[in-house]
């Protein structure tokens, strides 16, 4: 199971840094920024602002992955 999981970080190094530094962002965003009303749906939760800002940091940095970019070739 260890093997496992580290084989997906090494191949997707990429999409983790930039889900954790999206984690990080999102909950800074929460705690200096946020929603003072309490109606905004993202914003208003550390929760909910920490998993989207996850989410994107993870789409962010996966534009950036060659292997995925890179079209196959026919043998």
């Amino acid at each position: 199971m260890k093997d496992k999981l580290k084989l997906f970080i090494l191949r997707n190094k990429l999409v983790v840094l930039g889900s954790i530094l999206g984690l990080i962002a999102g909950f800074l965003y929460w705690r200096f920024v946020g929603c003072s009303s309490g109606t905004c749906f993202i914003k208003s939760s550390p929760v909910n602002m920490t998993i989207y800002g996850g989410l994107m940091g993870g789409l962010l940095f996966s534009m950036f992955d060659k292997k995925a970019s890179e079209p196959k070739k026919d043998s």
